[in-house]
């Protein structure tokens, strides 16, 4: 991150980036003092002080949205600018290289923008309204999160606050994206699971789904279900009546999942279903040297849009057993994984740059746009750091684990695949709230450290850290 951070803005401009920064950290700072000082002991107090949050993020997401270009760029585009002709008779793909039919898994978030066409026309505006509210639901989820994980509204408020101002975040809410709201999804299945309720455990089945449907990430989701399921509940615990309620809402996603398979193929939107049908390609890019495991224009050369599916899958198998032989020849792997390590986690999500308002605005303005979105992320991850040490001293509940395990599972995951910085949007929930731990342990540092300079020899603190 500090090697992205040099290259790409200290270095342009020193003065200005460190001012800016130091501005922004200050803001935050200050402003996390002051939701701290706020008292917690009222419910109606906490309720105002969490809808003010949100009320805020709201109009500031939508003013967003309002000002950058309607245009839906790649992926997004992609299932925008189809959903007139479907309803005219076209078909979604009319060969067996169309993306339809390689990832015919995306049909599932292609039903969910041909059903806003239907019931609310052709306006672009229905989605991008409807990513705030996703938003505004994601950020009260988090905190509900943070709450149940410290048993501490602090964090919980802080949580909050620092996943708002990222605009690396919610900027992408002007496009057609699946990640809010399968991110919210996700986030909903993981409280669900938190309740350990037999009804919670059936909604929870049912939200997975949802969530796999509307944005096809759910293996990482389930690998840290189960993981947690054997390690914490059966092996730490030895809970096997707990164990079988989480095997029931699994047992109710795949059935579920299918049932959709089948009928995304009744219905004749998409004969193949929810099926992946070029599972190589993600592999091909993930393991490029040369394109540090991210998509390159260059790796189409690979598809000859001439040749059937089966011959381009001989292809792509050919150039990935290429890029592997390359990797191994030139020991290259740890190089590869901390490329892309630093692409995901270090880099920008380049969200904003997906709206392309740099078409209605100065190269200044956009810079300084940039900027801040990534300053946004760079504070994020930051405290996020601070939380995840102050987890080995700090009490937490263990089903925290349920949403740092999959989070461990995707970035995994992805050091095989292709990267993009945007795909970590739907985990920056998770971090905050580890990020929350992390500036409400700073802030209390900050005033323990004012106070003894005003009161030597006592332990008076101004803050309270009770809950």
């Amino acid at each position: 991150m500090l090697s992205f951070y040099y290259h790409n803005f200290l270095f342009q401009n020193t003065v200005g980036s460190i001012s800016i920064i130091i501005l922004f950290v200050l803001i935050i700072l200050l402003a996390g003092y002051i939701l701290m000082k706020i008292r917690t002991d009222s419910k109606k107090t906490n309720n105002i002080v969490l809808i003010s949050m949100l009320l805020v993020f709201g109009i500031v997401a939508l003013t967003w949205v309002l000002n950058v270009p309607n245009t839906q760029w790649s992926d997004f585009g992609n299932f925008w600018s189809r959903a007139p002709g479907y309803f005219k008779g076209d078909k979604l793909y009319y060969s067996d290289q169309d993306y339809f039919v390689n990832y015919a898994y995306q049909t599932g978030f292609m039903v969910y923008i041909l059903g806003l066409v239907k019931f609310f026309g052709y306006k672009i505006f229905v989605v991008q309204f409807l990513n705030v509210v996703y938003q505004v639901l994601t950020l009260l989820i988090t905190y509900l999160l943070a709450n149940k994980i410290f048993n501490n509204i602090k964090i919980a408020r802080l949580a909050v606050l620092l996943l708002m101002v990222d605009l690396d975040w919610f900027a992408l809410n002007s496009q057609a994206s699946n990640q809010y709201l399968g991110s919210l999804l996700y986030l909903v299945t993981f409280y669900l699971l938190f309740q350990d309720k037999l009804w919670s455990y059936i909604l929870a089945g049912v939200t997975l789904t949802a969530g796999c449907l509307i944005r096809p990430i759910g293996p990482v989701m389930i690998a840290g279900i189960i993981v947690f399921t054997l390690i914490y509940v059966l092996m730490k615990h030895k809970d096997y009546k707990t164990s079988l309620k989480f095997l029931l809402t699994l047992a109710i996603y795949f059935v579920l999942f299918s049932l959709a398979g089948v009928g995304i193929k009744a219905s004749g939107i998409n004969e193949y279903g929810l099926s992946n049908n070029d599972p190589q390609w993600k592999f091909l890019t993930g393991l490029n040297y040369e394109s540090s495991g991210t998509y390159s224009n260059d790796l189409n050369s690979v598809i000859d849009p001439h040749k059937n599916r089966a011959q381009n899958r001989k292809s792509e198998k050919l150039k990935v057993q290429s890029e592997l032989k390359y990797l191994n020849q030139n020991n290259a792997w740890l190089t590869l994984f901390i490329r892309k390590t630093q692409i995901l986690w270090s880099g920008r999500t380049m969200a904003t740059d997906f709206t392309n308002y740099s078409q209605i605005h100065s190269t200044k303005a956009v810079t300084i746009i940039n900027y801040l979105a990534y300053i946004g992320s760079v504070i994020l991850i930051v405290f996020s750091w601070i939380g995840s040490l102050e987890l080995f001293r700090t009490k937490f509940d263990d089903k925290f684990y349920l949403l740092l395990l999959p989070l461990m599972a995707f970035a995994v995951a992805n050091l095989i695949i292709e990267v993009q910085g945007r795909y970590r949007i739907e985990f920056l929930p998770i971090i905050s709230v580890m990020a929350g731990l992390g500036i409400y342990k700073v802030v209390l540092a900050i005033n323990s450290v004012r106070t003894k300079s005003k009161f030597p020899g006592t332990m008076e603190e101004e803050i309270d850290t009770t809950d």
